[in-house]
């Protein structure tokens, strides 16, 4: 047996002698690869994400732990976990930007305890995070006052509210749905948030807010801003853009509203 391994080796190695050298390329995706870590219970954000981004730009996830249950405890608890979870992505230092998806998560741990960790795991990456997205996002459209509409209880609605408004976003009116489930979630009808976003609208309003990746709000974005005359920001659409943005593509995405269509 050992006789005939060396024979086959030794010819394979002089088969090998009259092959070029391995070429090389770019490989699939040459402009950008992008991180995302999710909610164990997650289930909208990679259809999303896979929607927005442009050819050439790669995506790779990975989750942290939480029970079905969206709290500020549960939550808060995905803290020491994020540093795990983003490191497992691309071992190589490829990963460009390295993004918490989770918008109540990031602003109950808050940004600079998000980066952290998310640097920890990836420490070639620029960190980023959801609300990040959120806050560069209405600042590129000049949005100083907003609508908001979320799913979550009112602890979290409380802490997003007094996040922004920290932060110069002014909240005008906000709608929770007081869904704890994640799971729950991501059943809400995409036209069911179309008429609550219409219905909580205020003329003085400067955009809508419509806020957590688990929503399926990207395919309302186009219908609402015709009709609402003003831009729409949505937790997903957000997060894509900055993400885009940071790996330095600028491409111009389309159906999905004024912020990658025009900034």
């Amino acid at each position: 047996y050992m006789g005939h391994f060396l024979s086959v080796y030794f010819f394979s190695r002089m088969a090998a002698a009259a092959f070029p050298p391995v070429v090389f390329d770019e490989g699939r995706h040459p402009r950008a690869k992008l991180g995302f870590v999710l909610l164990a219970t997650e289930q909208t954000v990679q259809d999303e994400v896979y929607r927005l981004v442009p050819p050439g730009v790669g995506v790779h996830f990975t989750r942290v732990p939480i029970p079905d249950s969206i709290t500020v405890e549960t939550l808060g608890s995905v803290g020491e976990d994020l540093a795990a979870a983003s490191r497992v992505l691309l071992p190589d230092g490829s990963l460009d930007v390295i993004s918490y998806a989770c918008t109540s998560g990031s602003l109950v741990l808050g940004e600079e305890r998000v980066f952290r960790e998310l640097t920890v795991g990836q420490p070639r990456a620029r960190p980023s995070s959801i609300i990040t997205a959120v806050l560069a996002a209405l600042r590129a459209l000049g949005a100083q006052r907003v609508v908001a509409l979320t799913p979550y209880i009112d602890s979290i609605n409380r802490a997003e509210v007094e996040y922004l408004e920290a932060r110069g976003i002014e909240v005008l009116a906000l709608h929770g749905l007081q869904l704890e489930k994640d799971s729950d979630m991501v059943r809400v009808a995409p036209s069911y948030l179309a008429d609550c976003a219409v219905q909580l609208d205020r003329p003085e309003a400067d955009a809508i807010f419509i806020s957590c990746g688990a929503l399926r709000s990207v395919e309302i974005i186009e219908k609402l801003e015709q009709q609402l005359k003003k831009p729409v920001v949505v937790s997903n659409q957000a997060m894509v853009w900055d993400a885009l943005r940071k790996a330095g593509v600028n491409d111009h995405v389309p159906n999905a509203g004024q912020l990658l269509r025009n900034f």
